[in-house]
């Protein structure tokens, strides 16, 4: 794991688009070399980029934006319209949002150039590498409980759950949200792993709901004893009133996982991808991000930012990298 003492992430802020994030490097070193630990979020602001002109041309071609199934559909619906009609607004052109019904579909999309973009999660982003797809990341979230381009997976069990720690699990039925999902799956499943626990071997059943609300609310109902998910997915739960702070409880979390990027297609024209640039670190306050994460905004993010996820996947025997 030495190698991850050598990741140099390049996020940049609002106020200097040159400033490498060095917050986050540290977070995503300990986020990957154990489990999670206490992070202070130092106050992260939005990158800037250089103003593009907007197009006046009629008869621009859609841009298609495929979207992971992060949330309920009707939610999800909700928070795109706010969004799209800004961008639209800000392109000169129309957008076509699509949610996929999987984390495979929003994938196939990108790589059969069925989208010019894709809302994805870090580990998605890297399969669609995998599989050929021509795109690279464009901006991230910053996610406005941590002021920070960077979020935490968590487990959480019902309050009155005998349920302690992840050694507790062992025995239980235990929600997921996608085998590809980085909060929902793979930072729980290597921390699982190191406490010598196969979700597959040692749990009572195990169940991938499809998305964070999914797996939250099998655990609101019943169908399971502890559901993985993401801290801001589980705040954003709250407020339904469903799953509160009173009723359920976090039993593990991770360190900083580096936020879900934006991916663009590597065919857009240049003048194009420096207008969506310009229109993500732009948006206005109270726009939501799509995907359900409380954003405080967008900051410009690069392919060396995920390193460390492509060698958590190496170390979870998902893909095979050449050595070194």
């Amino acid at each position: 794991m030495e190698k991850y003492l050598d990741a140099q992430p390049s996020l940049f802020t609002r106020n200097d688009l040159f400033t490498k994030s060095a917050v986050l490097v540290l977070a995503v070193v300990v986020a990957l070399m154990g489990t999670g630990c206490s992070f202070q979020a130092s106050g992260g602001s939005k990158s800037t980029v250089d103003k593009a002109p907007i197009s006046s041309k009629k008869n621009l071609p859609t841009l298609k934006i495929g979207v992971l199934p992060a949330r309920n559909p009707q939610d999800q619906e909700q928070m795109i319209k706010a969004f799209d009609a800004y961008l639209e607004k800000s392109l000169g052109r129309q957008v076509d949002f699509q949610v996929a019904k999987s984390y495979s579909e929003a994938v196939d999309w990108l790589v059969q150039e069925k989208v010019d973009i894709g809302y994805l999660g870090p580990s998605t982003y890297l399969r669609a590498l995998d599989r050929g797809a021509k795109v690279e990341p464009l901006v991230a979230p910053i996610d406005r409980h941590t002021g920070q381009p960077w979020y935490r997976a968590c487990i959480i069990v019902r309050v009155d759950s005998p349920i302690k720690t992840l050694k507790d699990l062992k025995g239980k039925r235990v929600a997921f949200v996608d085998k590809s999902s980085t909060s929902g799956y793979l930072m729980p499943l290597a921390s699982l792993k190191k406490q010598g626990i196969e979700p597959g071997r040692d749990f009572a059943r195990v169940l991938f709901a499809g998305n964070h609300s999914k797996s939250m609310a099998a655990l609101e109902d019943g169908t399971v004893d502890a559901a993985a998910a993401n801290i801001s997915s589980y705040l954003k739960r709250q407020q339904s009133g469903k799953l509160t702070a009173k009723n359920s409880r976090i039993i593990w979390e991770s360190a900083p996982i580096p936020q879900a990027p934006i991916v663009v297609s590597k065919k857009l024209p240049i003048e194009l991808i420096k207008q969506l640039k310009q229109a993500f670190i732009n948006t206005p306050d109270g726009i939501e991000d799509i995907t359900g994460t409380e954003s405080a905004g967008y900051t410009l993010v690069s392919p060396s930012d995920y390193a460390p996820i492509q060698q958590l996947r190496k170390d979870l025997n998902l893909i095979s990298l050449p050595a070194q």
